[in-house]
């Protein structure tokens, strides 16, 4: 049978299975704060959207049916103050499928270079690997090779919770357009921001004017309804900038038959148009967060970063595999920090995507240790 040219590396979170073991064999049970998936209700106005649109017998279009081109549009200015023409917006099946396949799509190749942060999602890398493109992880955009044809920057960051501000974008995007390669922000955490500025200020799009004014030539931005709605399983995102790129990607799409369904782009933009849903969430997020941190900080851990998006990023100065074994001890699965590249692997990340339980569990737990590491040290009476 055939096969990739350059054998991809295995799915690093099998590697967790030893870890999630241990902690399932905790008397109390096991915790799982490791990936990022959505736990909370599907919003009503997705789930009626859902119902209305079931008739869906024809093939929808690649583009995005009209009403949502428009829904995307103006949800870009409302929410990320941001212009972008209907026609300059694409919907796509979650934001995983574009990371991976837009090294593909732009026909980037052998001896070009993809540039991701350093400590980043791994499917910025494995979108170069997939077309034999050299992966390279650079947050400076002076350390940025004359071959980049692609430029991811990610604000907030998965999984360290760093927000970009306007002057750190405007010089990735001056540096993108030197180099002649295409830029993307990938955005999708943006309606999470804790810490100032970031608790009362919208945090910057790289399509924000005070970044491109109004040129957004060779400048994309990404989103994902999965975090901000609960839709992981409908995989509902989408892309705007760059009308041209636009274009070029739609053609491309249209040949692979890359098309979200039609009930799924029915309530992209339905839950596109409603708030209030999104402003639950935040509050639920918020209140996790309120309980874990403290907890993982009186257990010992160092917060860093973390000032946005749905993860704290903790490191008690150990290597990460032994704070992964460390809190599988306590029945709570974490993430290493080596999956996020070599530059973190003093880090583990824990989501604040697991329930109000399953949360208020792992901060006690996590405060019963610290309390009896302290009566430990201080010995007898």
């Amino acid at each position: 049978m055939p096969t990739l040219r350059d054998p991809l590396p295995d799915y690093p979170w099998d590697t967790m299975a030893p870890f999630i073991e241990r902690a399932r064999r905790h008397p109390g049970g096991v915790l799982d704060l490791s990936i990022g998936s959505p736990v909370d209700p599907t919003p009503s106005v997705a789930r009626e959207a859902l119902a209305a649109a079931a008739e869906a017998h024809g093939y929808p279009a690649t583009a995005g049916a009209a009403d949502l081109r428009e829904a995307i549009s103006e949800w870009t200015l409302r929410r990320r103050g941001v212009t972008v023409a209907p026609d300059a917006v694409l919907p796509t099946i979650g934001s995983k499928e574009l990371v991976a396949l837009l090294p593909l799509l732009l026909g980037i190749g052998r001896g070009e270079a993809v540039v991701h942060p350093r400590i980043a999602y791994p499917s910025y890398a494995m979108g170069a690997a997939l077309v034999g493109a050299e992966s390279v992880a650079a947050d400076d955009p002076g350390e940025w090779p004359a071959g980049t044809r692609l430029v991811w920057v990610n604000s907030p960051s998965n999984p360290d919770g760093r927000v970009l501000g306007v002057a750190e974008l405007r010089s990735a995007v001056a540096r993108a357009r030197e180099l002649g390669a295409v830029i993307v922000g990938d955005e999708c955490y943006a309606e999470f921001g804790w810490e100032a500025p970031w608790d009362i200020e919208r945090i910057p799009s790289i399509l924000d004017p005070r970044v491109v004014g109004d040129d957004h030539r060779g400048v994309l931005a990404a989103y994902s309804l999965s975090k901000q709605s609960n839709l992981a399983g409908y995989r509902a995102a989408f892309v705007a900038g760059d009308a041209e790129l636009i274009a070029s990607l739609l053609r491309v799409r249209k040949h692979a038959g890359l098309i979200p369904p039609a009930p799924v782009q029915a309530v992209t933009a339905a839950v596109l148009g409603d708030e209030a849903h999104v402003d639950a969430q935040r509050e639920r997020y918020r209140a996790r967060r309120a309980l874990l941190r403290p907890a993982l900080e009186a257990a010992g851990y160092r917060i860093d970063g973390s000032e946005a998006g749905l993860y704290l990023w903790a490191t008690r100065g150990a290597d990460a595999w032994e704070s992964v074994a460390e809190l599988a001890e306590l029945g709570i699965v974490s993430g290493p920090g080596h999956f996020y590249g070599v530059h973190s692997p003093q880090h583990v990340r824990l989501a604040l995507t697991a329930s109000d339980p399953v949360i208020s569990a792992a901060a006690e737990r996590l405060s019963l240790a610290a309390a009896r590491s302290s009566q430990a040290a201080d010995g007898p009476a």
